[in-house]
């Protein structure tokens, strides 16, 4: 059951590659990844929830595995990413599905699930922001790059892309640094380090202020459908804060807001525990099974064994 399928599908002229893992006819989730990652930020959790669930992750153009068009052959806007993952939800033919996002995913995630509510089963959002409050001074140089893009801001910004930053990214806010395997930014930095790869992240960082205008968006999103939301962030994040994380239940009444002791990357360390999260907050809303069978649990939060899946 963890076996892990690594494919790749044309969207949009662009090769998306993927990884797919778990039974097709269990929940279907949908993971997508951050700055500066891929779906490979997602190994250790597919891995835990594979038994349970069929999960997708994808790697957005000009990450990862996918294609890594010109700026001059792809637009690398926020809208556009989301639109071709939105493409690709459609190749794929989900109809209904978890939605995971961390960091970059939140503003790819929440623009499809604002357009297209009826997709969405829940949300779990992974130090993913959609509140001003959770934007942390961390951001300082990218801000600053985004309201005025000239030579001087663009060395702020190119910081980002910086084997020390990176590096920092997975490692700030651990709650044990000996646990944080080097390959998750030894990876990332040699897929940055490839030739135009800097132009397509600093034409990600010029866009990404059309995403706080897009807040309120998403905040009545929240409030018309309630759709159930779990937020594991990694609490020491000094990107998006944890205050960011705790404002989801100003619009999501019964929004579950389970704060794991890690930072940007917390799934590098807390994989494990972000496991058994999620599958009590999904059981207990009960995605994915049969409304014909009684859910019970013990007192751990475990489904009894008789409970079945039915198709997603």
């Amino acid at each position: 059951m963890n076996t892990v399928h690594f494919k790749t599908i044309q969207v949009d002229g662009v090769d998306v590659f993927y990884r797919e893992a778990g039974d097709q006819n269990k929940p279907a989730m949908l993971l997508l990844h951050g700055f500066p990652s891929s779906s490979h930020m997602y190994r250790n959790l597919i891995n835990d929830l594979s038994g349970d669930f069929h999960l997708l992750a994808p790697d957005y153009p000009g990450f990862g595995q996918s294609s890594a068009p010109s700026p001059s052959d792809y637009t690398y806007s926020f809208d556009n990413l989301a639109l071709t993952i939105s493409h690709f939800i459609d190749a794929l033919e989900l109809k209904k599905f978890v939605l995971y996002m961390q960091d970059y995913g939140g503003p790819v995630g929440f623009r499809i699930a604002s357009q297209r509510p009826e997709l969405i089963q829940a949300l779990i959002v992974q130090n993913a922001n959609a509140y001003t409050e959770g934007l942390g001074d961390a951001l300082n140089p990218l801000v600053a790059y985004i309201q005025n893009p000239n030579a001087e801001t663009e060395k702020g910004a190119r910081n980002y892309l910086s084997p020390d930053t990176v590096k920092w990214l997975y490692t700030d806010g651990t709650e044990d640094h000996s646990k944080i395997s080097p390959d998750g930014y030894t990876i990332d930095q040699y897929y940055l380090a490839r030739t135009g790869n800097d132009e397509i992240q600093l034409a990600l960082f010029r866009n990404y202020g059309t995403n706080l205008p897009l807040y309120h968006t998403w905040q009545s999103y929240f409030r018309k459908h309630q759709p159930p939301t779990l937020v594991i962030s990694g609490k020491n994040d000094k990107l998006f804060l944890a205050v960011g994380a705790e404002a989801f239940k100003k619009d999501i009444k019964d929004a579950q807001i389970s704060l794991l002791n890690g930072g940007h990357f917390v799934l590098e360390e807390k994989h494990t525990e972000a496991a058994s999260i999620i599958k009590s907050f999904l059981f207990k809303n009960g995605v994915g099974y049969d409304p014909g069978h009684t859910v019970t649990s013990d007192a751990f939060g475990n489904m009894s064994p008789e409970v079945k899946l039915k198709e997603a």
